[in-house]
């Protein structure tokens, strides 16, 4: 069968999440028709795996400008706009909505697993650069077709696809053999039966950020209830202690973010978590009990605990791209481009400087990975960047160069600093405000000032409005 024309042909979105509907709204904007290829059963399907967790930004920071004016002409008025959405209320009250609008344009049940130049694989020259894009998508049913594009935008994002708990960056030495005691998202505690799960048992949280400060929040809020007597959480922290720790506190420009990592602090100061510091785990191991036992790669073994949250970031699943001539940054697996924009080691989500196609573009000339998974590895994300990214790439699309090019932007500042797999400066002392280290990690127990606004402002996708 020969291709089509490539004129002729649709972009492609990989994912109905936040961006790629976005990405959707914007080509319709520019007179190009979208296809957007969802492999869950509704749109934000990954959203909804975390719906029981607020964002920390509000409806005026998660509604995407031209997503809002094609549900403005259905009869949609955004919700409060100073509101904080659930997951589930960001799925449920927009993004359906969206997608409903959309109409047959959005594909459920269709998982891409390759994408190409139609008869080029990825070593081949030979008028390449004119043949459309083949991307073979496997259906839920388990049927098999090969759909044509004139441009594939990735909006995937990262959320299938958890860092694991290992401080190598490898899972840890008996982390998969330990899975029924293991989980990589906040857990839902309004749930009864995760509920009983955690109350009154020991529970180690893995992680530094947003994701990481929930869980210890709502770890900290079950111990205080009358059901949930003895919960304890353990706070296992790859560096140390800093001014920055806890995020801006109240100086930061996200306030429900601010109070976030305050809400974190607290669970520490009332002795509902311990943390313990410069701790890279290697070995998961298994007690006489049955419970776990956490190893670092120092030879530390902690006390046993029963379950274990691993909220460590996430990693762009770049297997079914193989095919396709992408420049990506060697540490951070963004776009060479972008990648120092985003570096955790210099930046937060508050001073990434704007960006757009060109920052985007990669040598297989009209492919975009967009949205969470254009940050690679990076934590720093926020739903507003996406929407410009998409504005800034469905203008490129269309020939609209002046248009893709002025991209404009504005981030709140302040937060939480640095990525979860990052060592602390060495040298630097404890309380310094910067990435600081004990010289001997041990269990300790907090008792810190009000957490300084830091230069950074790292956001993980299930709390801060970042999407996929």
């Amino acid at each position: 069968m020969n291709a089509p024309a490539t004129a002729e042909l649709p972009v492609i979105v990989i994912g109905a999440g936040p961006t790629g509907l976005a990405a959707a709204a914007h080509l319709l904007d520019q007179g190009i028709e979208p296809r957007v290829l969802e492999a869950g059963s509704t749109a934000g399907a990954l959203v909804r795996e975390w719906s029981h967790v607020r964002l920390f930004s509000t409806w005026g920071e998660v509604v995407d400008p031209a997503a809002e004016k094609l549900l403005a002409s259905a009869g949609w008025t955004r919700p409060d706009p100073a509101a904080y959405p659930s997951g589930g209320d960001w799925a449920g009250l927009y993004l359906q909505p969206l997608a409903d609008v959309l109409g047959d344009r959005v594909r459920y049940g269709a998982r891409v697993t390759g994408v190409s130049r139609a008869g080029r694989d990825r070593i081949v020259d030979a008028d390449r650069e004119n043949q459309p894009f083949a991307v073979h998508v496997t259906h839920a049913d388990g049927h098999e077709e090969r759909v044509y594009a004139r441009a594939v935008i990735d909006a995937s994002g990262t959320w299938a696809t958890p860092s694991p708990a290992g401080g190598s960056g490898l899972p840890a030495l008996g982390e998969k053999a330990a899975a029924d005691r293991i989980t990589y998202r906040v857990p839902d505690l309004k749930n009864p039966a995760v509920r009983a799960r955690y109350a009154g048992r020991r529970t180690a949280v893995i992680g530094s950020g947003a994701s990481a400060f929930t869980a210890l929040a709502h770890l900290a809020d079950l111990a205080r209830s009358d059901d949930g007597a003895g919960t304890k959480g353990v706070w296992i922290l790859r560096r140390g202690i800093s001014g920055s720790t806890f995020g801006g506190g109240e100086a930061d420009q996200l306030p429900a973010r601010g109070a976030l990592g305050l809400a974190a602090k607290a669970a520490v100061d009332e002795g509902h978590a311990d943390a313990v510091t410069g701790f890279r785990t290697e070995v998961i191991g298994r007690a006489d009990d049955g419970r776990l036992i956490l190893v670092g790669e120092d030879g530390r073994h902690l006390d046993p605990v029963d379950e274990v949250i691993v909220l460590t970031g996430f990693r762009p699943d770049l297997s079914f791209l193989d095919e396709l001539r992408l420049n990506l940054d060697e540490r951070l697996q963004a776009p060479v481009a972008l990648a120092p924009l985003i570096d955790p080691n210099q930046h937060s989500c508050g001073t990434v400087h704007p960006h757009g196609h060109r920052e985007l573009a990669h040598p297989e000339k009209g492919v975009y990975l967009v949205g969470m998974k254009s940050y690679g590895r990076a934590p720093t994300f926020l739903a507003m960047t996406g929407h410009e990214q998409v504005r800034s790439v469905a203008a490129a699309i269309a020939g609209d160069l002046e248009a893709a090019d002025r991209v404009e932007l504005t981030l709140p500042e302040t937060g939480v600093c640095g990525g979860a797999g990052l060592f602390d400066t060495p040298g630097a002392a404890e309380g310094d405000g910067g990435g600081c280290c004990t010289p001997a990690p041990q269990l300790v127990r907090l008792s810190t000032p009000t957490a300084a606004a830091g230069a950074a402002g790292a956001e993980e996708a299930p709390t801060g409005g970042c999407c996929g």
